[in-house]
């Protein structure tokens, strides 16, 4: 279980009601803040003081000692049942204090007898089932919502319904794709006027440009100014967030005693995107306030409606893993058994990310698996059992809505009776490196367009005028294709459906074939205009996922892959090759281009997301063809290691990498130092609280120290206790601000840092440093025995306590005395810089 110990500690509200916080404020929704005057409602601390006398009383005498350190270690360990715990922005979940915290819960309920402990006991087991149906259901119906409406809304912008505005043309005409019911505009507009395409042009790209402009208007609500004192250079999909002064970040993990000059603000739409990068981030412990709040879910939800059917080209999918978290981070506030532990909290986050999943493919066991492969970063065997539940829960749930009205949870659902040759086996594996490379080169296209036409500062300042030009861009060349002006889903879905029937058009997928060529043609123009919008829409402040465009794009290319080889299997049937191919057969009765489209789709999404076993499930659940897992395996496998050669990461590991996020991935670089090489030969005095000479420390110098550790962006950092250059105890900063902020004179404050001392009071102290008034007793929030290392290990060692404690520093000792500390987000730089060092 990941983390660092926190010091235990309760809150109380000026009304009398221990850890009753509310959170009334959306972007302090799935973790908190230590409250200040300036920020929270008031507080004060529970925990009794004692004065100097009393002290004295009880620490002359070792006996006393002992039992005033006993009680006061059970108060704490009291105190921890009704804690809330408050973590700043870009902080880190400390997950050994949860856990702890959890167990102290359940030793107290596990000490209750009787008949109502027993009832108590089973209603506590209860709630996580109850909390994940909750979210399955509410994930369900909100997908419901988004899928009807934006349905209705992408048909405006060829007419409407003149008996039912709230109706699509399939729904308007009975399943017909027009109906004398449907009104075009070129009807209603035209009034004589022949050029009935014009007409509908105008509205096409009118309506397209206007959808897209509200749901960036609606999406720039959800603005959040990073503070200055934060270290990341970028924050949203674009890969180029505004920056207000300079780019100024360490050098390297060895701090000078001066702090580096400040950063300049940075701001980010938590509504843009598809936000499966954040999520990862949050769930692996990472503290992004409002990204899960209500404020953001209703924004994104109202905002994707309108992006969707504007006609772009982006998806519904990824964005619905955000919404989905942010239900399950609202419902967490039904238990506080979830909504005061952030650990177990995340446990529900990722089965409510599975959720997301299950209602965008639908795909149960997908969403398991996407949880655990993807975006889960601790996976107890109880957590996929109740993932597992949810999804099941979001799935039969939308299938009984049913938003298509043909008892589909997906739009792109389809059924293959024909099975698959071996030649074939040939084209799989080509499919397989031609998606995998173009998930690549998307991945870097996306990266130097925003590195190039997002840096011009106008559209930089102006997001608005961004999303205007690509969506007039979308609507100017995608009305005149056919595959170009359908939505996504369902063009996926037709690119991967089997045909029935086969007609002479030139522009349909069931050519005979003699129109195999000119179908050919019309997919290749489809194919160019789908990649290069897909490239440039991708980032824009508008939400917007990239599954499903990544796999109509694969799927285009598959189709065309799929007809070339029909096309030869019809003509050269009497060849070895194509052997198994009769002559004048119908031309789906040997090959299946649908298939081939869905085997470029999985493989090209794999290239964009490395997503793996996932994909092939996904892929399976939507065929429902077990004798197809094979053709779509060796695609997706194919293209992960294709890929892979070509670029490393993916395009969600591209988002942390950029947006500096504090994430260590299970792919450590390779090490060739050890801890030692990585911290200052001297000890930056600004880092470390000495208690050689005092147990007791001047307010205003806890205050000076705490403020250079937030100047370095150290705002989840610690500082080191030393008496004799031996380390003894270490308090974290966020414990140490909200400490000294209940002072109501700091100048003339001293604090007890140390937990050992033996004072008599000031009477009878012979040193004159001790104070002449009570001390402020700090020593409650003092960590006493914090992870520390040898200077001597290895940096592999290093990784895997990050990785595996979820630590946000270690302590860095030679020879037994303090040497240094190291933070996980400068640790995370090193392997970064580590890992750039190795690429060159």
């Amino acid at each position: 279980m990941p983390g660092s110990l926190l010091s235990y500690r309760s809150f109380e509200h000026s009304d009398g009601q221990l850890g009753s916080h509310h959170d009334d404020h959306d972007e302090d929704d799935y973790s908190s803040r230590p409250p200040t005057a300036s920020t929270s409602p008031t507080f004060r601390r529970t925990r009794s003081y004692r004065t100097v006398d009393e002290m004295s009383s009880l620490l002359e005498n070792p006996d006393h000692r002992r039992t005033y350190q006993t009680s006061h270690l059970d108060q704490s360990r009291t105190s921890l049942l009704h804690e809330r715990v408050w973590y700043d922005q870009f902080t880190s979940t400390d997950w050994i204090h949860d856990s702890l915290m959890d167990a102290f819960r359940v030793k107290a309920l596990q000490s209750r007898k009787g008949w109502y402990g027993r009832v108590e006991r089973l209603y506590d087991a209860s709630q996580g089932w109850i909390l994940v149906a909750i979210i399955g259901f509410l994930t369900a119906c909100l997908a419901y919502f988004v899928n009807v409406t934006e349905g209705i809304l992408f048909d405006y912008k060829s007419g409407f319904c003149s008996y039912s505005w709230a109706l699509n043309v399939k729904t308007c005409c009975d399943g017909l794709q027009t109906c004398d019911e449907w009104k075009r505009w070129s009807d209603v507009i035209r009034a004589g006027n022949p050029d009935a395409l014009g007409i509908e042009y105008i509205f096409h790209v009118f309506l397209t440009v206007l959808m897209a402009e509200t749901s960036c208007l609606l999406t720039l609500l959800t603005k959040t100014v990073v503070p200055s004192n934060v270290r990341l250079s970028t924050l949203d999909e674009d890969l180029a967030a505004e920056r207000r002064v300079s780019e100024n970040d360490e050098d390297d993990l060895k701090t000078t005693s001066v702090p580096s000059e400040k950063p300049g603000d940075m701001t980010y739409y938590s509504a843009a995107g598809s936000g499966v990068a954040e999520i990862k981030v949050i769930i692996s412990g990472f503290v992004l306030h409002g990204y899960l709040g209500l404020k953001t879910l209703v924004v994104k939800t109202l905002a994707l409606i309108l992006s969707i059917a504007s006609g772009l080209s982006i998806g519904k999918e990824g964005p619905y893993v955000h919404i989905s978290t942010a239900i399950g981070n609202i419902a967490c506030r039904l238990f506080p058994k979830y909504n005061l532990n952030d650990g177990k909290r995340r446990e529900v986050l990722s089965a409510s990310a599975a959720a997301g999943v299950a209602v965008a493919f639908g795909s149960p066991l997908g969403g398991v698996l996407f949880s655990l492969e993807e975006v889960s970063y601790y996976f107890p065997m109880k957590t996929l059992f109740r993932t597992f539940f949810c999804t099941m829960v979001a799935a039969l749930t939308l299938k009984f809505l049913n938003p298509y009205g043909n008892s589909h949870i997906v739009l792109f659902e389809v059924r293959y009776i024909t099975g698959w040759k071996g030649f074939e086996m040939v084209a799989f594996v080509l499919l397989g490196i031609m998606g995998g490379t173009m998930g690549a080169l998307f991945i870097k296209a996306t990266k130097f367009w925003a590195m190039t036409f997002r840096r011009i500062s106008f559209f930089k300042r102006h997001p608005v005028a961004e999303v205007a030009l690509i969506a007039l861009v979308t609507g100017l060349i995608g009305f005149w294709n056919r595959y170009t002006r359908l939505p996504v889903t369902e063009l996926l879905r037709e690119l991967a459906s089997p045909c029935d029937t086969f007609t002479s058009s030139g522009n349909g997928l069931c050519p005979t074939q003699e129109q195999i060529p000119a179908v050919l043609w019309y997919l290749m123009v489809a194919f160019v205009l789908k990649a290069v919008l897909t490239t440039i829409t991708f980032g824009i402040k508008v939400p917007a996922g990239i599954y499903v465009p990544s796999m109509v794009v694969g799927g285009l290319l598959g189709r065309i892959v799929g007809h070339i080889v029909q096309y030869l299997a019809l003509n050269y049937s009497h060849t070895g090759l194509f052997g198994d191919c009769k002559a004048d057969s119908a031309p789906e009765d040997c090959v299946v281009p649908g298939v081939y489209a869905m085997v470029a789709a999985g493989a090209t999404m794999c290239g964009v997301t490395r997503l793996s076993i996932t994909l092939a499930v996904i892929l399976l659940e939507l065929t429902g063809s077990y004798d197809h897992v094979m053709p779509f395996s060796i695609g997706i496998l194919v293209a992960k290691w294709t890929a892979d050669a070509i670029e490393p990461l993916s395009i969600y590991d591209m988002l942390i990498q950029m947006n500096n996020y504090p994430f260590l991935d299970k792919q450590k670089p390779i090490f060739t130092g050890e801890l030692g090489d990585i911290v200052p030969k001297h000890i930056n005095h600004h880092r470390v609280i000495d208690i050689s000479q005092s147990p007791f420390v001047h307010a205003k110098t806890l205050r000076a120290q705490l403020d250079y550790l937030h100047s370095n962006g150290e705002i989840d950092g610690g500082l080191p206790l030393l008496k004799d250059g031996i380390l003894v105890g270490l308090i974290p900063a966020p414990d140490l601000e909200w400490s000294l902020d209940q002072l109501n004179n700091e100048s003339n404050t001293l604090c007890l840092m140390s937990t050992e001392v033996k004072w008599n009071g000031p009477n009878d102290s012979d040193d004159e440093n001790e104070p002449e008034h009570d001390p402020t007793d700090f020593t409650s929030y003092v960590d006493a025995s914090p992870v520390a290392l040898d200077a001597h290990s290895s940096m592999d060692l290093v990784y895997e306590m990050f990785v595996k404690l979820g630590l946000r520093y270690v302590c860095v000792l030679r020879e037994g005395r303090y040497a240094g500390l190291v933070h996980k987000k400068n640790f995370v730089k090193f392997c970064k810089d580590l890992e750039h060092a190795h690429s060159d």
